[in-house]
C-alpha cells in the first residue's frame, strides 16, 4: 500500500512538472524584441519649371505632384510622358507651377508613398517652392496612391485631383478637412468600379468636405485624357493655398 502510494504521488508530481514545462515551452514562443529597417527606392523623375522661374529670382512658385498609373510602372522614364500633365508638358502646354512626375521603378508593385514623400521634400527644399502651395494628383494606381498620401501627410497639400483611384472609406476620417477635392471617374469603369469615387464623395460630402465630382457617362477607365484636359482643373488648383503649414 505505501508503494502505491508513493507511487501515485509520483504520478501527481510527474504530470504537474509537465504541465509546467508546457506552460514554459508555450510562454518561450512570446519574445519581445525590436529592429530598424530602412526602405530605398531609386527614382527616375521628370521636373517642369514654368518660364517665369528663372525671370523672377525671388519668387516662389507652387508644386503639382502627380502619380502616373500602372500601365508606366517600371518600364522607359520616358513612358509617364503618355499621361497626364507630362503628356501635356510634352505637348507644349505650359503650366505656373512647377511639376515632379516621378516613375514607380516597380512593375507590380504599388507607390512607396513615404519615399515619394522624401523625394518630393528634396525637390521643395532644393527649389523656390512655396509650401501652402504643394498639389496632388494620380491617375489609377496613382489615383489610389493620392489618396493614401492624403491620409499620411494631411498637413502637405492645398488641393488634390484625383483621377479613377480606389478610395478606401476609412481615410475619410484622416484627410485634411480644409484640403479641397476634385474626383473623376468613368461611369463604366471595369477596372476600379466607379462605386469606389461614388462611395468615397458622399461620404465626403456628408462629413463637409469641399469635394467636386465629374462623373463620365459612357466611359471606361481611360478617362485621364478627358480629365487632365480640363483647363478649369489647373486655373481651380493654383487658387488653392494652404491656410495652416
Amino acid at each position: 500500500m505505501k508503494n502505491k502510494g508513493i507511487k501515485g504521488v509520483f504520478k501527481i508530481v510527474l504530470f504537474s512538472a509537465l504541465l509546467f514545462m508546457q506552460a514554459c515551452a508555450g510562454q518561450s514562443q512570446l519574445v519581445l524584441d525590436e529592429i530598424e529597417t530602412v526602405t530605398k527606392e531609386q527614382f527616375e523623375y521628370y521636373l517642369y519649371y514654368p518660364e517665369k522661374y528663372n525671370e523672377k529670382e525671388e519668387q516662389e512658385f507652387g508644386l503639382l505632384l502627380f502619380l502616373h498609373g500602372g500601365g508606366e510602372a517600371g518600364r522607359d522614364v520616358g513612358e509617364i510622358k503618355k499621361s497626364g500633365p507630362p503628356k501635356l508638358l510634352a505637348e507644349g502646354k505650359q503650366f505656373p507651377f512647377l511639376i515632379l512626375a516621378p516613375q514607380n521603378p516597380h512593375e507590380r508593385k504599388w507607390w512607396n508613398t513615404e519615399a515619394i514623400k522624401q523625394l518630393l521634400d528634396t525637390v521643395v527644399k532644393q527649389n523656390r517652392v512655396d509650401k501652402s502651395r504643394i498639389y496632388l494628383t494620380g491617375l489609377s494606381r496613382g489615383g489610389s496612391a493620392a489618396w493614401e498620401m492624403a491620409t499620411q501627410y494631411p498637413n502637405t497639400f492645398a488641393a488634390m485631383a484625383v483621377v479613377c483611384g480606389m478610395a478606401p472609406l476609412p481615410y475619410a476620417h484622416w484627410i485634411d478637412k480644409s484640403m479641397p477635392i476634385w474626383v473623376f471617374h468613368g461611369e463604366k469603369d471595369d477596372v476600379i468600379g466607379v462605386e469606389e469615387s461614388d462611395n468615397m464623395v458622399e461620404k465626403l460630402k456628408s462629413m463637409g468636405y469641399d469635394v467636386q465630382y465629374t462623373r463620365y457617362k459612357d466611359a471606361g477607365h481611360t478617362i485621364w485624357g478627358r480629365a487632365y484636359t480640363t483647363d478649369s482643373l489647373y486655373t481651380w488648383m493654383a487658387k488653392q493655398k494652404r491656410a495652416k503649414l
